[in-house]
Order: structure tokens, then C-alpha cells, then sequence
């Protein structure tokens, strides 16, 4: 028997929000598996120097992508508050929008990273190898390129979400992954493009992922809460749908800050090898972090309705039922990632030293995923609130604050296991400002 759709305006048990959640999370797992994919191409058929500069020059490409997070997930919560108030002519005007308004960056914001590319490597990559260099520069002119998609894609994994649609999105994301790995055998394999064909082959895998949305959202259909209609240009909801969602612009832009001065200390303690062994760690890290992350914007549409359409009872149901689950999946995912030291290692490791450096990274870097969840949780619960600022507050307390200030503090006491425990400490205070933010604000909204 075919299973009927959830609804945004349903009471939610647990069933129901891990049927309307998962979804989601397989999609922000997917996404992540691209640069995994490259990533196991180039360290086994290109080589370290390509996949050193592949993992120094990412942090920069995502900070302009996230551009596209943010106005996806902060213009998704103001289209679901819409919805949710019962105006569903002004929702799919600022949808439209929205979607126009993230293309025009995307062109405008890869043209700037092309023109900027290399002095950018060059000073991430300060303490690399001048191959490491080079290769970064190739990976990431090909990868600006096609920015514009890859905005699109992070956009349109919210609006899905929020047009009733999340097992399309996925399928979506799946059709992109699939032909990103396709790709990067032919280029890769076949036609020996080495780096510059596993950059070409996630620019096309992220083109599948930006425009099957736009060939959906402007049929003229009845299945979706969402359509293309005719725009509306308000510069009052575009800064409104920046000021919710800056929170996940802040916590991708930390994310590649964090990065850049991992890679730093690695550098310094490590060589090479420091820069190798954690962009493997943060394959790992990136799919643990994707499925709180899945989990927390697939809710995130539904706090948003119910918040629109006053209905506290639901918030605090949501509130209370969402907090089990991200305290399940830390746990397991911790157990996980214990278990998958050895192997997942293996995999990436071409030498020995590299080997090592992975497992116990792993190791150590495990227990961060025990309360990572609560913060990333919060932070999109109070987005889905058209609350910018709290949203925001926790990212930037947890990314810049803790996150930054452990890396530079712990490796000073404790040399390379302070490298790989900073993030664990990290998520312990951000979880603590993330309940007292819980605790401020119950009142106000009454979950």
C-alpha cells in the first residue's frame, strides 16, 4: 500500500518525523559524498600533492556556496511562516524570487572567486608544497564555474522540503551524486583528465542537482505546495530570508575558517601529511554532520508552519520529540565512527605515517558527534522561528568562538591530540549555550 503524504499542518509523532525527515537527511549525505567521491579518486589514481590542493582550496569554495544554504534555508522559513498565515500567493511570490535572486549571485559571486583564486591558494597553501598550490588553483577555477549550480542545489534542498517534496529532492541529489561518481570514473579513468576531471565531473553532477528543481517548480502542477508564479521583488523579504538564514552562512563560513586553521596546525605539526590525513577525517566528519544537519532542515519547515499558524501545543511536541532523536544519533553515530577508525583510514591512506594520523584522529575527533547535534538542531529551530538573531548567535558562538579559539588553544597543550579534540570540547559549550538560548526563549514562543 502506497503511504500517504505528511503535511506540514499535521501533528507529528516520532514515526512521522523520521518519515518526513529522512529524506532530508539522506539528501545533505549525498551532497556530501561528492567531494568524498572525488576525494577517493584523486588520492588513489591522481595523487597526494592533487588531493592536498583539492582539500586546501574546498573551504573557500563553500564559503561562497553558502551563500545559497543561506538563502535557501532563511527564505524557506519565511515561505513556510507564509504558508502557515494562509497567503499562499505572496509564499510563491517570494519563492520565485528567492530562486532568481540566488542564480544572479551565483554568476555574480564565481566570477569574483575566479578573478581571486590564486592568491587565495596561495595563502591558504603558504606552508604547502607549490604543487599542492597549483592544483589547488585548477580545482577550484573549475569548481567557481559552476557555482551557480551549486547554490542552486543548496537552495532547492530546503524549498523541496517545504513544498511537501522531500523524497524528490533526494531522488534529485541521488541523479546528482550518481552522475558526479560516473563522471569522475570516465574523466578520471578514461580520459586521464586526472584533477581537472574530477572538478569537471562535480560541476555537472551539481548542474543535475540545480536545474531538475527548475524544470519541476515551473510546471503547472497541483502535487506541490510550491510552483514558480510571478516574482516578488521585495528587497524587505530578501534581507528577511538573509537575516534567518545567516546562521547557516555563518556556520559554513566557520566551517572553512576552522578549516583553513586546521590546516594551519596540521602544517605546522604535520607537513603534508597533517593536510591529508584531516581532509579524510572530515569525509567522516561531513556525513555525520549532514545527517544532524538533513535532520535539523527537514523539521525545519514544519516548526516554521506551526509557528505561523500559532500553534504552540505543536511547537512544544516538536520541540521535546526532536531533542530524543539528535540525543539517538549522537550516540550511535559516536559508536560509529569508533568502529569505522580502522577501515575508513584504510581506504584514503597511501602511506603508512598518513594511516596512523587518520586512526587516531578519528578516534578522538569521534566524541564531538555526542552533542554536535544540539547546537546544529538549535540553530535551525530558531531560523524556522524567523529568529536571525538567536540562529545566528548560537552559529557564531559555536563556529567562531569555540570552535576557533580551541583549535588555536588546545594544540598548544596538547600538540597533535589538541588538534583533533578541539572540536570535541568545542561542541560541549556550544551545547550549553544552545540550552540556555532554549531556556531564554521558551516563553516567548511557547514550545
Amino acid at each position: 500500500m502506497k503511504r500517504q503524504r505528511i503535511g506540514l499542518s499535521e501533528h507529528f509523532t516520532y514515526q512521522k518525523i523520521l518519515r518526513f525527515t529522512l529524506p532530508s537527511v539522506i539528501m545533505a549525505v549525498f551532497t556530501s559524498v561528492y567531494s568524498i567521491v572525488d576525494g577517493v579518486f584523486v588520492s588513489k589514481a591522481v595523487g597526494d600533492a592533487a588531493f592536498a590542493g583539492l582539500n586546501l582550496i574546498f573551504p573557500f569554495i563553500m564559503i561562497l556556496g553558502a551563500v545559497g544554504l543561506m538563502i535557501g534555508s532563511g527564505g524557506s522559513a519565511l515561505i513556510a511562516k507564509t504558508l502557515g498565515e494562509g497567503d499562499r500567493e505572496r509564499a510563491l511570490g517570494y519563492f520565485s524570487f528567492f530562486a532568481i535572486a540566488i542564480s544572479l549571485l551565483g554568476v555574480l559571486l564565481g566570477g569574483i572567486g575566479i578573478a581571486v583564486v590564486r592568491p587565495v591558494a596561495e595563502l591558504l597553501g603558504r606552508d604547502a608544497s607549490a604543487e599542492a598550490v597549483q592544483n589547488g588553483v585548477l580545482y577550484g577555477t573549475v569548481l567557481l564555474a559552476g557555482l551557480p549550480f551549486l547554490m542552486l542545489q543548496f537552495c532547492f534542498q530546503s524549498f523541496m522540503v517545504t513544498a511537501e517534496k522531500p523524497m524528490l529532492g533526494f531522488l534529485v541529489t541521488v541523479a546528482a551524486g550518481i552522475t558526479n561518481a560516473a563522471l569522475d570514473a570516465l574523466f578520471i579513468l578514461g580520459f586521464h583528465w586526472e584533477l581537472a576531471g574530477a572538478a569537471a565531473a562535480t560541476v555537472v553532477g551539481q548542474a543535475v542537482g540545480g536545474i531538475a528543481p527548475i524544470v519541476y517548480f515551473a510546471r503547472r502542477n497541483n502535487a506541490s505546495l510550491l510552483r514558480f508564479a510571478k516574482p516578488r521583488f521585495e528587497a524587505k523579504a530578501f534581507f528577511q530570508a538573509c537575516a534567518n538564514g545567516s546562521s547557516e552562512l555563518l556556520s559554513n563560513i566557520s566551517f572553512s575558517l576552522v578549516s583553513i586553521l586546521f590546516n594551519v596546525q596540521l602544517l605546522r605539526l604535520a607537513g603534508d601529511n597533517g593536510i591529508i590525513a584531516y581532509g579524510i577525517i572530515m569525509y567522516m566528519s561531513n556525513i555525520f554532520f549532514n545527517i544532524f544537519f538533513g535532520f535539523s532542515m527537514g523539521i525545519a519547515p514544519v516548526v516554521g508552519y506551526h509557528f505561523g499558524a500559532e500553534n504552540r501545543d505543536e511547537l512544544k511536541n516538536l520541540r521535546k520529540k526532536c531533542f530524543v532523536v539528535i540525543a539517538v544519533l549522537g550516540i550511535a553515530l559516536t559508536g560509529l565512527s569508533e568502529a569505522l577508525a580502522i577501515p575508513f583510514a584504510r581506504i584514503f591512506a597511501t602511506t603508512e605515517e598518513v594511516f596512523l594520523l587518520t586512526r587516531n584522529g578519528v578516534w578522538l575527533y569521534s566524541f564531538a558527534y555526542l552533542l554536535m547535534g544540539v547546537s546544529v538542531f538549535g540553530s535551525a529551530f530558531f531560523t524556522a522561528l524567523n529568529n536571525g538573531l538567536v540562529s545566528a548567535s548560537i552559529s557564531f558562538i559555536r563556529s567562531f568562538v569555540f570552535q576557533c579559539g580551541m583549535i588555536l588553544l588546545m594544540p598548544v597543550l596538547l600538540g597533535m591530540n589538541g588538534v583533533w579534540l578541539s572540536a570535541v570540547f568545542a561542541d560541549i559549550f556550544a551545547c550549553a549555550v544552545t540550552v540556555a538560548f532554549f531556556l531564554a526563549m521558551r516563553k516567548k514562543y511557547g514550545y
